[in-house]
């Protein structure tokens, strides 16, 4: 065997080593799950924030409330029951929630110490792993959708303060004054809380499976009442309080934010079922009552073959859920 044959069998032989060199880090998952026959064609679940709810919450704000759940869900279940994807799912609905004054997020986030509003949002594709996150931002309406567009636009996964309002200008997202979050209800919070050196916290989010058969994520939040030295909470972190997989599930979580970045509660919850063997429920049930703390907040979750999750350890948790096999319910308490 002369030296010429030898190089062109070794260059030969190379060719599948090199093509798995190039293949892309985040591939399509789509085809990867088999879903059972008897799997739900699409799912949503949403959240509104979870926390000290008290039973005692007059009887108007708590239809409000439950009124403002089911169009958000109405909503997600529209574009998904037309062959929509689930990124455009969830968006829709935590634009929606955004925008109602009701919620920590957009329109009715929370003040910080210092009399303003800093607003986060974060979104993941459990197609290919892709996300985008966004925090501190003071002037942007819609902030989960600038956080979509730092995943579909930019090379990037994270952008904060002035970088991310640049960002936004570039991308002629929709932009308001700062005021324009100020409601009574908030500043009222933002006193009470002046008052007893106290933080509430809320958080609102989507979770989605679409028929095609893949999953995603999202969650906006106002942060912390109270909240000081431009503190971040578990929202726009990817692995925290946000997260999607195809392979197993998509995340949104709800409540102190510190404690769902220390435990990374949504990717450990896909962990569990990855390398555990556990579905969804005994996943989620495992984070949220073993490893956090009574009062520590929830997710909600919804796994690669259609089941849902929502589990939550504290007095209660603004939450929606439905599915193709007829589910539609919206709850805030067991």
């Amino acid at each position: 065997m002369n030296c010429k044959t030898l190089t062109s069998m070794l260059l030969f032989s190379m060719v599948p080593l090199l093509a798995a060199a190039q293949t892309p880090q985040h591939q399509d998952r789509a085809t990867i799950v088999v879903r059972p026959a008897d799997a739900p064609k699409w799912a949503i679940a949403i959240h509104g924030g979870a926390g000290t709810i008290p039973k005692t919450l007059p009887e108007e704000r708590k239809q409000q409330y439950l009124h403002s759940l089911a169009e958000a869900l109405k909503i997600g279940q529209g574009v998904l029951q037309q062959g929509g994807t689930s990124l455009d799912a969830v968006e829709k609905v935590v634009r929606f929630l955004e925008d109602d004054p009701l919620f920590n997020a957009g329109k009715g986030a929370v003040y910080t110490h210092e009399g303003t509003h800093e607003l986060d949002a974060a979104i993941m594709n459990g197609r290919d792993l892709s996300c985008g996150s966004v925090a501190m931002l003071k002037t942007v309406k819609n902030p989960i959708s600038l956080a979509r567009l730092v995943m579909e636009k930019s090379p990037h996964v994270f952008m904060a303060g002035e970088g991310a309002e640049k960002f936004a200008t570039e991308m002629k997202v929709e932009r308001v004054p700062n005021t324009y979050f100020d409601t009574a209800f908030r500043y009222q919070q933002l006193q009470e809380a002046l008052a007893k050196d106290q933080k509430d916290r809320d958080t609102v989010g989507a979770v989605a499976l679409d028929v095609h058969g893949n999953l995603a994520a999202a969650t906006s939040s106002g942060g912390l009442t109270n909240k000081r030295f431009g503190r971040l909470g578990d929202v726009p972190i990817i692995g925290a309080g946000t997260y999607a997989n195809n392979q197993t599930c998509a995340i949104s979580a709800t409540g102190i934010g510190e404690q769902f970045i220390r435990h990374t509660v949504a990717h450990d919850i896909s962990a569990l079922m990855e390398y555990a063997g556990l579905t969804l429920q005994q996943a989620a049930e495992r984070v949220i009552r073993q490893k956090l703390q009574p009062g520590d907040g929830g997710v909600i979750g919804i796994s690669h073959d259609g089941s849902l999750a929502l589990v939550y350890n504290s007095e209660g948790m603004y939450r929606g859920a439905a599915d193709s096999a007829g589910r539609f319910e919206v709850k805030i308490w067991e």
